[in-house]
């Protein structure tokens, strides 16, 4: 648990300073459509493999399926369409999804 906790905080210190970096690099310069792009979507990939991790669970040698993080990430994914703002949607997410690991 805590070793996610620090690839986490890894991930965080490391996304910024690549940012702050690039910022530094990029500034006043234009951007090909390409690269837009590509900084686009890496956002996206971060948090994509941040989940995938939490939803694939290996447990003695197979891997499993995590159920409340799957009904926290559909609930999550179904607030941020309704409400269009990402904290509540998150914070809705985590909610069901301890819900659903308390009664289920």
């Amino acid at each position: 648990m805590i070793n996610n906790w620090i690839l986490i905080g890894l991930l965080t210190i490391s996304t910024y300073i690549s940012r702050i970096i690039g910022i530094k690099m990029m500034a006043g310069r234009e951007m090909s459509s390409t690269m837009r792009l590509y900084f686009h979507y890496v956002p996206v990939g971060i948090m994509s493999a941040l989940i995938i991790k939490q939803i694939l669970v290996p447990s003695n040698g197979q891997i499993s399926i995590s159920f409340p993080i799957i009904i926290g990430c559909l609930a999550a994914t179904i607030s941020i369409k309704r409400i269009k703002s990402f904290l509540p949607a998150v914070l809705i997410g985590v909610i069901f999804g301890w819900l659903t690991r308390i009664f289920f």
